[in-house]
């Protein structure tokens, strides 16, 4: 084609010349959107499966990617037995000696009106207050010994890291949450980047199309915007690692590299305000995998006190009802204390949660993290299916180039 012809046609149709770098923008900016969604919805799948439909990436992938993110939350950011060594068992008991000892007359009541309803109805009003008070004052004592043996001895009663992936996969829109919320920068990097890359490179599909009208150019540039801003844009969150001067005159850094410090404190934030908390932790330590142990240290200990302070009335008790009789009393009253431990210790939230901070540790090692390590806390959100993200970027683009080329050759 003569330069003549292409002057005259420039001019003859220049708002489809002119609307190509914007559409181009278009199609950068809606892949962009479109694989980015598609990371995170639908959270359960839609379609037939199974291949038929499509789950988003991470809620498909929630037990290898909360794998991933607990693997690095427990190798390099949060030891248990360092936690747990803050809290002052003293303090811990004095916090919930009120309803603890409220707990204890409730329980010796229950088991002995349970077991043997007439002789505690029976014994001396003073008896019934001294065995109360006896038990009542060693309680704390009790508590605080239990906590020192765990804290000396977490790793047998709590597996952390069976904790964080069962809180994760029970509820993939917590780690739907725990990756957008730390990530929205990045997203909205990743989106916007689809406008100016695509618009670049919609100022060369105009060129092409000027010199060769050929139906392919269109729908060719079309998947070629789609799939290489969404392939630059991921590149461009992490690399490079360290601050880097191109050309002499522009220095780049990786999008999310360069947050640490915020990234730091919103992941430490989220941590701990949904994942490790109070609630969660008395849970996995009560019903996780290691439940068994703790119910039996408790038990040991409850029926050891018993033992100790009970001596004004166990021998009335023990030959009233047998021996055999007393142990089941015994440990009913250390089952019905491992029941009722949650609900006590749940007053020294506040104190639990000061004297654990779990959120400035997490803080404080992420910015003591290397680059590499760093970026492996996001980066595996992103690798896990990405080549799906971006061939569907492609797909999109290649589509919006096909229309695009049926209206100007139309």
């Amino acid at each position: 084609m003569q330069l003549q012809e292409i002057v005259a046609d420039l001019a003859e149709h220049w708002p489809l010349y002119v609307s190509m770098p914007f559409i181009a923008a278009l199609i950068g900016y809606v892949t962009k959107r479109v694989a980015i969604e598609m990371m995170f919805r639908p959270i359960e799948f839609v379609g037939i499966k199974p291949f038929l439909g499509w789950q988003g990436v991470l809620p498909a992938n929630a037990e290898r990617m909360a794998a991933t993110a607990t693997d690095m939350l427990t190798s390099n950011l949060v030891d248990p037995k360092e936690i747990f060594a803050r809290l002052d068992p003293d303090q811990l008991a004095k916090e919930i000696e009120q309803p603890l000892l409220q707990v204890v007359e409730e329980i010796t009541e229950e088991v002995m009106e349970q077991y043997q309803p007439r002789l505690w109805e029976a014994l001396p009003t003073g008896a019934k207050e001294l065995l109360l008070r006896r038990v009542q004052a060693e309680a704390p004592k009790v508590i605080a010994k239990i906590m020192r043996e765990l804290s000396d001895n977490i790793e047998d009663v709590l597996d952390l890291k069976n904790m964080v992936i069962t809180n994760l996969v029970r509820d993939k829109s917590l780690l739907n949450r725990l990756i957008r919320d730390i990530s929205r920068p990045e997203m909205r990097f990743i989106a916007n980047s689809g406008l100016v890359f695509g618009f670049a490179l919609g100022c060369v599909q105009l060129v092409v199309w000027a010199l060769t009208k050929s139906p392919i150019v269109m729908p060719l540039f079309g998947l070629g915007i789609g799939w290489f801003t969404d392939w630059l844009a991921l590149k461009m969150i992490f690399l490079p690692r360290e601050p880097r001067e191109f050309f002499g005159l522009y220095t780049w850094q990786g999008v999310f590299q360069k947050r640490r410090d915020q990234v730091a404190a919103d992941y430490g934030d989220m941590i701990a305000r949904e994942i490790i908390t109070i609630p969660n932790l008395l849970e996995a330590i009560l019903k996780g995998p290691k439940a068994d142990r703790l119910f039996h240290l408790i038990g040991r200990e409850v029926q050891r006190t018993i033992d100790a302070q009970a001596g004004v009335v166990k021998p009335l008790v023990a030959a009233a009802v047998g021996t055999r009789k007393w142990q089941e009393m015994k440990q009913a009253a250390a089952l019905k204390a491992a029941e009722r431990v949650p609900d006590t210790i749940r007053y020294a939230e506040e104190y639990a949660v000061n004297a654990l901070d779990v959120r400035n540790t997490i803080v404080d090692r992420m910015r003591q993290l290397s680059p590499m390590e760093f970026e492996e806390l996001l980066r595996p959100a992103f690798r896990q299916d990405e080549w799906k993200l971006i061939a569907v970027g492609a797909i999109i683009g290649g589509l919006v180039g096909e229309l695009q080329a049926i209206l100007l050759l139309h």
